[in-house]
């Protein structure tokens, strides 16, 4: 199962992390990357493989002017 962290704001970015667990295939990490990509405006910033085979990733996206004024967010 994945894991998603909140979201980080940070000056003009947005970050949020995503735990992928042991056995989940390269190919199957992949697609999941890329639906973050093509629906949401996440692009990749850091991924680690670690011995046990969970990956941990990074994901950022720019912030608009709708995020950044309170009133104006839907």
């Amino acid at each position: 199962m994945t894991t998603v962290d909140e979201a980080v704001v940070e000056g003009d970015w947005e970050y949020r992390r995503l735990r992928l667990p042991p056995g989940v295939s390269r190919r199957a990490a992949a697609i999941q990357l890329s639906i973050h990509a093509e629906f949401a405006g996440w692009e990749l910033r850091t991924v680690r493989l670690y011995a046990d085979g969970t990956r941990r990733i990074w994901l950022r996206r720019k912030r608009t002017a709708a995020d950044r004024l309170p009133g104006l967010a839907t």
